[in-house]
């Protein structure tokens, strides 16, 4: 291992807390082990109220961000629930924005912006303060959602996701969106993060160098060790990040130097 590697740090977020019951078992056991080092909330899902006090009891609280969502269940605001490429008839996320999208109307943009508002401040009305903001199924990888998120960030003073941009699947065409995606992204939210991969990318051997996020998806494997929805079912999360980088300096986001 080099010595660059060996001086990298480590963000290793766990996506979907408030999901289900289940991932938020599986998450605090991640905590436990030392397996991640952040999460982020889903504010608009069932289980959304229970991944708050376990955090808090847990004292985890303190490493969490806002899992933004506009693909899934109900908004929190009501605009939103009226546009038809966002929303359903029933008032339920059905999100249909092409992405290759480049702008959105003033409208549209309106509305997200709101329910962002809506979703930030439930973890504020229970008692979590995010430290960061992602999305859910990488819905702000959308050029014109992008700049809705960094815009609020910058307001919050929080560093949002970058874009995916380390894989065996990127192709040039891919590299010189997320480029210009992650240009976006930083312009308004900054962040000392310089590469977003998944465990996936690390057991395909690569490694790539300085502040690293990892995203993450734990799970429970039959043998009761944590794997990850990126891996196979016979591999644990915490092997493939230990592997990969078995001297790295992991921290929170909330630790993360701006």
């Amino acid at each position: 291992m080099s010595n660059s590697a060996a001086q990298s740090t480590l963000i290793i977020n766990a996506d979907d807390f408030g999901l289900s019951e289940r991932d938020n078992q599986a998450i605090l056991a991640s905590f436990e082990q030392s397996v991640i080092t952040s999460a982020t909330l889903m504010a608009n899902m069932p289980f959304f109220a229970q991944a708050c006090q376990l955090a808090k009891t847990q004292k985890i609280d303190k490493q969490l961000g806002l899992h933004f969502n506009l693909t899934y269940g109900k908004p929190l605001s009501r605009d939103i629930s009226l546009i038809d490429c966002i929303c359903n008839s029933d008032g339920e996320f059905d999100f249909s924005i092409p992405r290759h999208s480049l702008f959105l109307s003033k409208h549209i943009t309106a509305a997200i912006y709101q329910e962002l508002e809506q979703q930030w401040q439930a973890c504020l009305d229970n008692g979590i303060t995010p430290t960061h903001i992602d999305s859910h199924q990488h819905v702000h990888n959308l050029m014109p959602v992008a700049r809705v998120v960094a815009a609020f960030a910058r307001k919050k003073a929080v560093p949002v996701r970058l874009a995916r941009n380390i894989g065996k699947n990127i192709s040039a065409l891919k590299s010189v969106f997320k480029f210009f995606l992650n240009w976006q992204i930083t312009r308004q939210a900054k962040t000392s993060v310089r590469y977003t991969c998944t465990p996936r990318d690390l057991l395909d051997g690569l490694k790539p160098v300085g502040v690293i996020e990892i995203i993450c998806h734990p799970k429970r494997l039959a043998d009761g060790r944590l794997g990850d929805d990126y891996l196979p079912d016979d591999i644990a999360l915490q092997d493939v990040i230990a592997a990969a980088y078995p001297a790295a300096a992991k921290i929170s986001y909330g630790e993360l130097s701006q």
